[in-house]
């Protein structure tokens, strides 16, 4: 990444670290909006309403944090890139496996989604501790309604012990086969 000028205070470098680290974010944000839109053109079943529309907020949600994360990009002086083919070059993960599926099934592979989502942004957040504290602050945030939507999701597949239905699983297809299962 290239740019002409960064913020004040920040140096050519620290703005290209934090810009290309947020670019990465962009497409994780991207990928994950259109994986809760597919979930919710797709789940079935019963309790199947509730979810259809818990995931919606999500989805405008995400959306929004992928216009931050862009918005962010162009401030440092760089070029977000928002297109299918940044997601798939940037895409660290596998595509969402589940089609057309179960309430359970489908939050079940969701909170295996949530997962890596939370687990690279905790390293995002943890990466620009020095390098930019704004953009931290604005990661932290996104962080902390996203961890709560995952609470959203497990409510859903844990039992009164705190056990979830998917325990254990470590691919998509495997958490939702068990969730399907386990009634």
């Amino acid at each position: 990444m290239t740019s002409q000028f960064t913020i004040p205070g920040m140096t050519d470098k620290q703005g290209a670290q934090v810009a290309e680290l947020l670019q990465h974010q962009l497409s994780t944000y991207n990928d994950l909006h259109l994986t809760l839109k597919h979930v919710h053109w797709n789940v079935v079943g019963p309790n199947f309403i509730g979810v259809h529309e818990m995931i919606d907020p999500q989805v405008e949600l995400v959306r929004g944090y992928a216009d931050e994360v862009a918005e962010r990009i162009a401030t440092l002086g760089f070029a977000p890139e928002g297109t299918p083919g940044a997601i798939i070059r940037d895409r660290e993960w596998d595509d969402y496996s589940v089609g057309r599926d179960t309430v359970q099934a489908h939050l079940a592979a969701l909170d295996l989604v949530y997962n890596g989502v939370i687990e690279d942004l905790r390293k995002s957040i943890s990466k620009t501790e020095d390098l930019d504290p704004i953009t931290q602050d604005m990661l932290i945030g996104h962080a902390a309604e996203l961890e709560k939507f995952q609470w959203f999701v497990r409510a859903h597949l844990e039992n009164a012990g705190g056990k979830l239905t998917h325990e254990g699983k470590s691919t998509e297809k495997g958490a939702a086969s068990k969730a399907r299962s386990t009634k």
